[in-house]
């Protein structure tokens, strides 16, 4: 029982390692993904649309960096930034997220990357106490398995 809490202490050590020195390739997987998904963006029901559109409206932000990334895709010389941007649904016609400069007033200037990230990197605190907690009880387990083997061994050497 011991070495299978160790085996998985370990296991659960080195994820939490290779988490930690790739965060930063993580990131910029992210954005460059971000970036893949704005560009081939369109209205039909694809996954990576709605994804899009979901971060967009859960996070009220626009865009990669921010609302005027969407200048640069196919979708927005057809039909201008995405309703998923729109400060209030009622008040944004397809005319007013042509104009970048109407749009400005309309939609979530903040680009998407930066909230998505810093809401993951707060969260990474809460993560990492957790996983203290866990690891802590698996070292208790752990210790607590070796004793009662030790335990079990002698007692049978006193019975003999």
């Amino acid at each position: 029982y011991a070495m299978l809490l160790s085996l998985i202490f370990l296991i659960v050590l080195v994820a939490a390692i290779v988490g930690f020195v790739f965060r930063h390739e993580i990131k910029t997987n992210f954005e460059s993904n971000l970036e893949l998904a704005l560009k081939n963006y369109n209205v039909s029901a694809d996954r990576h649309s709605e994804a899009v559109d979901t971060i967009q409206r859960t996070l009220h932000c626009c865009g990669v960096q921010n609302y005027s990334d969407w200048e640069r895709t196919e979708y927005f010389s057809q039909r201008g930034i995405p309703q998923s941007c729109c400060k209030n649904q009622n008040d944004c016609l397809e005319e007013d997220l042509k104009d970048p400069n109407k749009a400005k007033l309309k939609v979530f200037v903040d680009g998407c990357f930066f909230l998505v990230t810093s809401a993951m990197e707060s969260k990474m605190s809460v993560v990492a106490g957790i996983s203290f907690g866990i690891a802590c009880f698996q070292l208790i387990g752990i210790i607590l398995s070796c004793c009662l083997s030790r335990y079990i061994t002698n007692n049978q050497y006193e019975m003999v």
